[in-house]
């Protein structure tokens, strides 16, 4: 890893990226190096970017890679006149980008208070922080059953989070410590698939509570929740209405919400 020693641009790594895979037209992933000593918790999202005109240009970037992996993974959305990820796309094998290694969220186990159940709401790219959070064995030290779900319009948008899944199942030591613990429920609001609908109708409707043992309930229950403006808001009003307080690392509650997210 070299240090950038600007001095316009201290205190920011460059980082060899690797591994880029383009999930749809909308989507893709990357991996990149991890900088020496760099730590974080799962869940946490790092400012990471490209040098633009000679300055760093970055964004919050949720770390989709567990805090015990030797590399960072990026879970990002294409946007084609976006500052960043118009040209964040075009990566190639080699490249390297920028991260301020200074990670920070609410996405976090320290936030929640203890509890029985955990559930990871996501729309889109907002899965980011829950694939670090579902692959790191103080997930299931904490809770004994974990729900993910994910949110898309259309079905090859779910790819990454089924591979994700996969990944799991066939990995060298989490089988053993995540068992039948995990639970991923998928589904789509616009492309005709198995499973319909957003979220937030799942749980008003009673489908949700069928599918995992029971209604959303904050004796027992804490939430995580990622994805766009709206749908936070949503998911946020269905915890308060069912009496979830909301945490933060100084003071843990039944649920959070990463609001550094934008889809």
């Amino acid at each position: 890893m070299n240090q950038i020693v600007d001095k316009a641009l201290r205190g920011v790594a460059l980082l060899k990226v690797s591994n880029i895979r383009h999930w749809t037209d909308r989507t893709f992933s990357f991996d990149c190096e991890r900088p020496q000593g760099f730590r974080f918790r799962s869940g946490e999202f790092a400012m990471i970017g490209l040098i633009v005109d000679g300055k760093p240009l970055l964004r919050a970037y949720s770390i989709a890679s567990p805090s015990w992996d030797d590399e960072l993974e990026f879970y990002s959305i294409k946007v084609e006149d976006g500052p960043l990820t118009s040209r964040l796309q075009h990566l190639k094998e080699g490249d390297e980008i920028v991260m301020r290694p200074k990670p920070v969220g609410t996405l976090v186990h320290d936030a929640l208070l203890p509890g029985k159940r955990l559930f990871l709401f996501s729309t889109g790219t907002g899965i980011a922080p829950f694939a670090s959070v579902i692959r790191d064995p103080e997930t299931y030290e904490k809770f004994d059953q974990v729900i993910l779900t994910q949110t898309c319009r259309d079905v090859k948008e779910l790819d990454y989070g089924k591979h994700l899944i996969e990944s799991i199942k066939t990995h060298e030591f989490l089988p053993e410590i995540v068992g039948d613990k995990l639970t991923h429920i998928a589904t789509t609001t616009r492309e005709d698939s198995g499973q319909m609908g957003r979220m937030t109708d799942w749980i008003r409707d009673g489908r949700l509570a069928g599918a995992v043992g029971g209604d959303l309930n904050p004796e027992s229950d804490r939430v995580m929740i990622c994805g766009s403006m709206a749908m936070l808001k949503d998911h946020k009003e269905i915890c308060e209405e069912r009496g979830f307080v909301e945490g933060s690392n100084s003071e843990p509650g039944h649920f959070v919400i990463e609001k550094a997210f934008v889809d």
